[in-house]
């Protein structure tokens, strides 16, 4: 029953994570499936605390177990859906949504992964750094590049007004 409490909250969460980093609906699906078994088996040495950070690193290395197993270079597939709903997104045009979602997945991976989890978990950069095991210096550098390649690429890709 802890468990159930303590995690599942944050399945969305680990869902759309696994999307980004995967570029496929299915193998994120998969990817949270082994996370949440992995997450299930070693939550007695869960000490408390945001659980969410814990399950997102966990979501994280399953990605990572993933690619190098299937040697998996991450190319885009017909299964790709842009994680949703959430109240921007939906806001937006379906066209523009979708050249933002093409723009996020031109970011390298490292800067991919952090602008989800701050702009979309809404996760500190504490946090962040919790999930990606760097120092929370590298989070902020990682995040300031990830904004410029993302506005630099939504520039090039929109008109002028």
């Amino acid at each position: 029953m802890r468990f159930e409490q303590t995690v599942l909250p944050h399945m969305d969460a680990a869902l759309n994570l696994a999307r980004w980093l995967s570029r496929s609906t299915s193998e994120a699906e998969d990817i949270v499936q082994e996370a949440l078994l992995r997450a299930f088996r070693s939550f007695e040495g869960f000490r408390g605390g945001d659980a969410k950070p814990w399950l997102l690193a966990i979501v994280r290395n399953c990605h990572f177990t993933a690619m190098r197993q299937k040697k998996i270079n991450a190319p885009l597939s017909d299964d790709h859906v842009a994680p949703g709903p959430d109240p921007e997104a939906a806001s937006l045009s379906s066209d523009r949504a979708r050249k933002l979602a093409a723009a996020i997945e031109t970011l390298p991976a490292e800067f991919r992964e952090t602008l989800i989890l701050r702009e979309m978990e809404d996760m500190s950069y504490r946090e962040i750094a919790a999930v990606t095991a760097v120092p929370i210096g590298t989070v902020m550098s990682r995040l300031a590049r990830a904004r410029a390649l993302l506005r630099e690429r939504w520039l090039a890709k929109e008109p002028c007004p």
